[in-house]
């Protein structure tokens, strides 16, 4: 099984290969040595390894990272260059980072022989059949932390089942965001005892970094203009938000545009520059002017740069892709607005439904009058931006759980609850 299993990856490496270099090259090509288990960071041996996907879990393995013993060792790995980014910036000084190995046995092995790591932490999930064989061999505890199963992918989960068994089996402990996510994995025949419910980390991210002389810049090509900021924005997004600055106008408001995906940031260019004569790119801002609207392409700084914006759209969700984190500007008690799809983030939805910490729209129409709404008054958009805020300092609480089931599951710290003096 095993080796049909390789045979099928490779084969799929090897066709997708040419589609990728060609859509995300210049990201991805750089990168292709690491993964084959080439040239790998050198890592204090026994170190406690976080693998995040993305930019989003890269930011969740921070903060869980931030309340584990400093005399821990670290080893981050993410699949996505902008992960890599987010996660060099955040473990600088706290570990090695490195990108995940593809799931082949040679650079799987390569990765385990000279890293060397005590345990695997897997950030909200991404199974590696592999990746977790090994592990298993190795004896080392498998933990998921801020798990969940998403609407989309349980239905092909689940017409998995039968599959799932050595995947899942290889995984000591699940810490899931949320019932409903617990009961699904029960679904898919993982035993209840390896299930805790810990909650969402999200609600615990640590501030991120600021960047106050960009600021100073954006706020002054803003000109006295309100600040509009429509983050990690997806193909078939873009238009939607233009035509929503449109309708609000660029002599009241500057638009700032980050799309999610630096291989679009060329194309979205193109067509902000169409539908927004004068437009600029982050990449060169003007020493002064008035530009109607900046694309944001540059990586680590959309987080930080929501505290500037007056209102906000979260990308993703005006199309189906499930969405990106809404806690991002909420933070900062930006109000936002965001689509339909957050099933990503459906505790967070729901609890924003609930609060009134949001206004959900359908389309440009809905975000333009949104946008508006709170321009027109500003009181309304505070109370919306405290809501969110209160929201966020109410749902905390998972980084303990979490710390106690890792602590158990690994054994490499105490439980929280044995550091505490008698």
């Amino acid at each position: 099984m095993w080796l049909l299993y390789q045979a099928l990856y490779g084969a799929a490496l090897l066709a997708a290969g040419p589609v990728l270099l060609a859509r995300r090259g210049r990201h991805y090509l750089p990168t292709l040595a690491a993964r084959l288990g080439r040239g790998l960071p050198a890592a204090p041996p026994g170190a406690l390894w976080l693998h995040a996907v993305s930019v989003g879990e890269a930011g969740v393995a921070a903060t869980l990272a931030r309340h584990l013993p400093p005399a821990l060792p670290l080893l981050v790995t993410t699949v996505t260059p902008t992960g890599q980014e987010r996660a060099r910036a955040a473990f600088r000084d706290r570990g090695a980072v490195a990108y995940l190995p593809f799931d082949l046995g040679l650079p799987v092995s390569r990765f385990y022989d000279r890293l060397a790591p005590r345990a695997l932490v897997l950030v909200e999930g991404d199974y590696w059949p592999l990746v977790l064989r090994a592990a298993r061999r190795r004896r080392l505890p498998v933990v998921v932390v801020n798990g969940r199963v998403s609407d989309r992918t349980f239905p092909r989960l689940r017409r998995l089942r039968p599959l799932l068994g050595p995947l899942f089996g290889a995984v000591d402990r699940f810490g899931m965001q949320t019932a409903a996510d617990r009961d699904r994995l029960l679904a898919l025949g993982v035993p209840a005892e390896r299930i805790t419910v810990t909650g969402n980390l999200k609600f615990e991210t640590p501030p991120p970094a600021v960047h106050p002389e960009l600021e100073a810049r954006l706020r002054a090509l803003a000109g006295g203009r309100a600040v509009l900021l429509a983050g990690s924005t997806m193909a078939g997004e873009e238009e939607a938000v233009l035509d929503a600055h449109a309708a609000i106008g660029a002599g009241r408001a500057l638009l700032l545009l980050a799309p999610r995906h630096p291989e679009r940031w060329d194309p979205v260019a193109a067509l902000v520059a169409a539908r927004a004569p004068g437009a600029v790119r982050r990449s060169a801002l003007p020493e002064a002017g008035q530009p109607p609207a900046v694309l944001l392409d540059s990586l680590g700084e959309l987080a930080g740069l929501y505290r500037l914006a007056d209102a906000a759209f979260v990308g993703g969700t005006l199309v189906p892709t499930g969405g990106h984190n809404p806690l991002e500007p909420a933070r900062f008690g930006v109000p936002t607005a965001v689509g339909p799809s957050m099933e990503n983030f459906r505790e967070i939805a729901a609890a924003f439904d609930g609060a009134d910490a949001w206004a959900r729209v359908a389309d440009a129409a809905g975000l333009a009058a949104a946008w508006r709404g709170w321009l027109d008054d500003p009181e309304a958009a505070a109370a919306v931006g405290a809501r969110a805020r209160a929201l966020i300092a109410a749902h905390r609480g998972a980084v303990a759980r979490t710390l106690e089931l890792l602590a158990e599951a690994t054994g490499l710290f105490p439980p929280p609850a044995a550091e505490a003096p008698a």
